[in-house]
Formats: structure tokens, sequence, C-alpha cells
């Protein structure tokens, strides 16, 4: 029930796209509920993000999946897109009309920088994690590097991503050997 709830909430308050769900999601998932560690989160929305599709229905699937099984992540699913969807159908015919509104321009201007902070909280959030997890010099290295492929070189984000997480694979496998004991 505690995941209907959870997904529902996140569907019906996250506005802005995927994205800007993922802090809904993680507050949940790790902070209201402790059912992922918010090391596990970051690895999950990292294999999220590099496969195709909708990132926040992606982390609903695999939340539902990892409590309940496969109807744990129908219904996890369910939950978090249905509500929007109803609600997208209905107020339809309300938006068009209101369109030219400046009340609803003004409600728009205001949501964006909340959105930004959370995004922007996250983010920092996560870089220190990597620079725990990796060190300052590695971490700062890793930022120029991505800002260098997608910026200057214009990779694919899907490239970069996979490019890290080739990265993160060899690395995690070479501290694991070196705390065995063995040597790189």
């Amino acid at each position: 029930m505690q995941l209907t709830i959870a997904m529902f909430r996140t569907g019906i308050l996250g506005y802005g796209g995927g994205p800007s769900v993922i802090p809904l999601i993680r507050h949940d998932a790790v902070t209201r509920y402790a059912w992922l560690s918010d090391d596990e989160f970051g690895e999950t929305l990292a294999i999220a993000n590099a496969l195709p599709g909708p990132i926040a229905t992606k982390m609903a699937a695999y939340l539902g999946y990892k409590l309940k099984g496969t109807r744990g992540a129908v219904i996890s699913v369910l939950a978090h897109i249905l509500p929007s969807c109803i609600a997208m159908i209905v107020l339809l015919s309300a938006v068009n009309y209101l369109s030219g509104s400046k009340v609803v321009a003004g409600m728009i201007a205001a949501v964006s920088p909340v959105i930004a902070v959370m995004l922007g909280l996250m983010a920092y959030e996560f870089a220190q994690k990597a620079f725990k997890g990796l060190g300052a010099i590695i971490g700062v290295v890793s930022l120029l590097l991505a800002l260098l492929l997608l910026e200057v070189l214009q990779l694919h984000p899907a490239v970069v991503i996979l490019l890290f997480l080739g990265y993160g694979t060899v690395h995690y496998r070479l501290l694991a050997k070196k705390h065995k004991g063995g040597t790189p």
C-alpha cells in the first residue's frame, strides 16, 4: 500500500517531466520508507538513465519489482502514470481555455525555479558521493570530462553514460581486487 501511495503521489506531484520527479521518488524510496540506500538509488538511477524510455516510469517499475515482484512493478507503474494521464485528459480543455492567462503563466514561472533547485540539490548530493567514493581529483576530472564530452564534443548523453558506466565497472573491480589483498 505504501508503494502505491508513494507512486501515486509522485505521479500527481511531478511537474516538468521524468527528471523533475526523481527527487520525489528518491525522497520516498530512500528517506521516507527506506526501501533503498542512497547508493543503491544512485546506481539504479544511473542504470535507468542508460536505458531507453521515461526515467520516472523505469524507477517506479524497479521499486515495484524490488518490493513486490512483477505484480508490484505493474501496480507501481500504473499508480505512477494513471492519475496524471487522467488529470491531463480532464484538464486539457481548461488549459486550452486558460493558456493565455497571466495567472497561469505566473504559476508556471513560479514552479520552474523550484524544479531547478531540486535538481541542483540532487546533483550536488550525487557529486558529494562521487567525490567521497572516487576522491576529489578523479571526481573533478570526471566532471570536466563529462562536460567536455557533452558540451564541446556534443556526444549523445547515452554514450557518455555508457562510457562512465564502463569506467565505474572497471574502477570498482580494481578496488575489489585491492581490498581482497591482490594488486590490481
